[in-house]
């Protein structure tokens, strides 16, 4: 049997060129008869639907994916992986890449496109790294998610407490009641 695993890490990449449904739509086109998807983060191993296709494969079937770090964040793990299912008798098919075969320089290419598929992983959080510590220099800097509200809004809801109760000015300005607490609490301090 023919299997794809089809996986995106975030709502970012979710919209982006990796999206679920066009690697769907690539396994699709290589006869996968049996398409599993998962959205779940690379940087962790622990991903269920994966690990549970990875025991139901069996001796003669295929495991089809589109990219490597579909299915393996860093060396260690890919190995690990494909080790298995080669043990098992199960081929693996990496589109951008090819089949992976149980040889000599088949190991030896799966190992390069892991290490540099990790490579490219610890360089983009170094990246994003030294992108926060510039702009934590920078005036205003805020580290987490933008406000919600602009400071006009706030503003304009304080001045609506001064005559109407907390729940009155949640339903004239849809600021929830806790949000309205804390930035009393805030500028009274």
């Amino acid at each position: 049997m023919i299997y794809g695993y089809a996986r995106v890490s975030t709502v970012h990449q979710a919209n982006n060129g990796n999206s679920l449904e066009g690697q769907v739509e690539q396994l699709q086109r290589e006869n996968c008869e049996v398409i599993i998807q998962e959205q779940y983060t690379g940087k962790t191993t622990d991903r269920p639907k994966f690990s549970e296709l990875v025991n139901k494969l069996q001796t003669g079937d295929k495991l089809v994916v589109t990219k490597l770090d579909r299915f393996a964040r860093n060396v260690t793990e890919g190995i690990e992986v494909v080790r298995q299912l080669f043990s098992k008798g199960v081929k693996v098919h990496v589109l951008n890449v090819g089949l992976l075969e149980d040889t000599a320089m088949g190991n030896f290419f799966l190992t390069t496109l892991l290490a540099v598929a990790e490579l490219e992983r610890s360089m983009i959080a170094e990246r994003t790294q030294a992108g926060k510590e510039i702009a934590k220099t920078k005036a205003g800097f805020r580290d987490g998610r933008p406000p919600k509200y602009t400071e006009y809004q706030l503003q304009n809801a304080m001045k609506l407490l001064e005559d109407h109760s907390y729940t009155q000015v949640e339903k004239l300005t849809g600021i929830s009641k806790s949000t309205l607490i804390r930035e009393k609490r805030q500028q009274k301090a």
